[in-house]
């Protein structure tokens, strides 16, 4: 046998030990996917409402002044002025210290724009001058007890402030409300898989995936009323009638969807 018949001899033992190689690495490396992929299992999934409906409980506004005057110093004394007078009926009308906040305090100067004098060809150009300053304070209220909110409401609007907006409802503990929604909502996913299970004659094991997807509070007003009372008001200084506030209900609504591994 010459060189080259040993050659390719040799060059084809090498080649079947290497095949023979490979094989037995794809072999394992499947095994080992086999030995790792999650089980498979048959499941049910049902969905689940459940409502929950609460009388709002707080009542919120918010309300402001300005004021204008040549000096910064002369600004924030007319509107501190005017917005303690707002402050101390709020305070007589039986709301706390930490539900009424400033929302907003600002200062700017104030210009008065005059137009320059003109003739056949052109205007001159005109000139803004500085006249002053611009105080603006906001207010927000939190009323809790919504028997006093009318009067109160009517109260600020004859001090004189510049606007009164937003008599809006909801609900302090609205998790609370939420959570016993989702209960509800549960329960009711429960109850519907038990009936299907004995339907299908299958045993329920365990849950596997739990999805909730709940609904934003909707109002109700009693008797035809928005239970969303927002109102944007011109305010004078003339005695108002107090008005009667209707705060309707808020109903929230929880949809869940739950997948039972079954048997």
């Amino acid at each position: 046998m010459n060189v080259q018949d040993r050659f390719w001899k040799v060059a084809s033992l090498v080649g079947i030990v290497l095949v023979v190689f490979l094989a037995v690495l794809s072999i394992k490396g499947m095994q080992s996917l086999n030995d790792n992929e999650m089980p498979a299992y048959n499941s049910i999934s049902v969905n689940g409402k459940g409502e929950s409906v609460s009388i709002p409980d707080i009542a919120t506004f918010s309300f402001g002044v300005t004021e204008t005057a040549k000096t910064v110093a002369e600004a924030q004394s007319k509107a501190t002025d005017r917005i303690n007078a707002a402050l101390k009926a709020v305070r007589d009308g039986g709301v706390e210290e930490k539900d009424i906040k400033t929302v907003s305090y600002s200062i700017n100067p104030h210009y008065e724009y005059a137009g320059g004098d003109c003739n056949t060809y052109r205007c001159a150009p005109g000139k803004s001058t500085l006249t002053g300053y611009d105080v603006v304070q906001s207010v927000e209220v939190k009323i809790r007890n919504l028997e006093k909110a009318g009067a109160i409401f009517s109260t600020i609007g004859a001090l004189n402030v510049e606007n009164v907006n937003g008599l809006s409802f909801s609900i302090d503990d609205i998790e609370k409300v939420k959570a016993e929604a989702r209960a509800k909502a549960i329960a009711d996913a429960q109850a519907k898989a038990k009936d299907l299970a004995k339907q299908l004659g299958v045993k329920i094991v365990k849950i596997t995936s739990f999805y909730d997807a709940s609904d934003q509070p909707v109002f109700y007003g009693r008797e035809g009323m928005g239970g969303d009372m927002l109102m944007n008001a011109k305010v004078s200084s003339a005695p108002t009638a107090t008005p009667e506030i209707p705060t309707g209900e808020q109903k929230i609504t929880s949809n869940v969807t739950i997948t039972y591994e079954i048997k």
